[in-house]
């Protein structure tokens, strides 16, 4: 049995819901076979959020982590493939933090790669039928801040444990006036399932083009 730990976020910013928990929590009741899903939703607070991470991955024992974040405006999801040492929000947390310019980890490495397959990732959700890529910037608020501090997590003393982060689009119901791209909770549950199934089973990651030009 491999056991996974898949976390979301609560609603930040004023909203009434996030599509990463939303679909955590629905993906949840279906797990592969062969998989043990731990769930966890993580605040939007900079630091509580990595220390509620470290903690859930203490007591579930993973072997694969998969955080799961909210990326408005952006039209499938998105595997990401390197965590910065950067915090520089453009909003405040929902504890009124809004750090700029500041570390994650302090004398931490300026970033760190995923440790998942995430080209062969994308491709499974690709063959689920839903539009997905790989993304090279997980931007700078609170995402960011748990890709990072899980990687430097693993990499300080959980030797074995892979990780990763994924971004989702927004759920219909916050763009109702459908002005940006979104996505059915029920679609995003389908993506992480293929993500989790993929990243459980494969460690060599595919060789095809996956970058970007700007």
């Amino acid at each position: 049995m491999t056991h996974v730990l898949l976390t979301g976020f609560e609603p930040f910013d004023g909203s009434g819901v996030n599509p990463s928990w939303q679909a955590v929590r629905l993906a949840a009741t279906t797990s592969p076979e062969g998989v043990s899903l731990t769930t966890v939703m993580l605040p939007v607070v900079f630091h509580d959020a990595i220390e509620r991470l470290r903690t859930a991955v203490e007591e579930s024992g993973a072997d694969v982590v998969v955080c799961v974040g909210q990326a408005g405006g952006r039209p499938g999801i998105t595997v990401e493939r390197v965590a910065i040492n950067l915090d520089d929000a453009r909003i405040p947390d929902n504890q009124g933090a809004q750090p700029v310019d500041e570390p994650v980890v302090v004398g931490g490495p300026a970033a760190y790669f995923s440790t998942l397959p995430v080209k062969a990732c994308v491709a499974a959700v690709r063959e689920a039928g839903l539009p997905a890529s790989v993304s090279h910037t997980a931007g700078t608020f609170l995402c960011n801040h748990v890709f990072y501090g899980l990687m430097h997590l693993l990499a300080s003393g959980r030797p074995g444990v892979r990780g990763g982060f994924v971004h989702v689009p927004y759920l219909p119901e916050q763009v109702p006036g459908g002005d940006q791209p979104s996505m059915s909770v029920q679609a995003i549950a389908d993506a992480l399932t293929a993500i989790v199934s993929t990243a459980v089973t494969t460690t060599a990651d595919l060789k095809e083009t996956g970058g970007a030009l700007h």
